[in-house]
């Protein structure tokens, strides 16, 4: 680590957010010059509709990373349930990516309040109910 990268943590932080941004913009690119009878099989090879495809897309790939921190919080072993139950945990990571609630969720997580209230707004609430594993903490 050069001394220019220690005295500016942050910058290095925002840099790394820019790139991978510029690299979603370029796949929303790509995947915008399909025609849609291509992009239609591909839903269709995925098991999911046309347009959640296009809302996943643009989503980006980190649009589901609070499942796993949401089911850690709660006592439930995401290894365990994707060897398991994979295709529940794969609905359950769609249903996180498509969520308009991210930031109440961000806000449980920073106040460590995520058990108590994550049946008021989580749209996976009624999967991991469903589960019936105890809730831990």
């Amino acid at each position: 680590m050069t001394a220019q990268q220690e005295n500016y943590p942050a910058a290095g932080f925002l840099i790394g957010k820019f790139v991978d941004w510029l690299k979603h913009r370029r796949e929303l690119n790509e995947v915008r010059r399909m025609n849609r009878s291509e992009f239609d099989l591909i839903a269709q090879d995925l098991r999911v509709s046309p347009d959640d495809l296009d809302r996943l897309i643009a989503a980006g790939p980190h649009s589901a990373d609070e499942m796993p921190k949401m089911l850690e919080a709660l006592g439930i072993d995401l290894e365990n349930l994707v060897r398991t139950e994979p295709l529940l945990v794969r609905d359950m990571q769609r249903v996180c990516s498509l969520c308009r609630d991210k930031a109440h969720c961000h806000g449980d997580f920073a106040a460590g309040t995520a058990v108590e209230h994550y049946k008021e707004y989580c749209p996976n609430a009624p999967s991991i109910d469903a589960l019936g594993e105890p809730v831990r903490h």
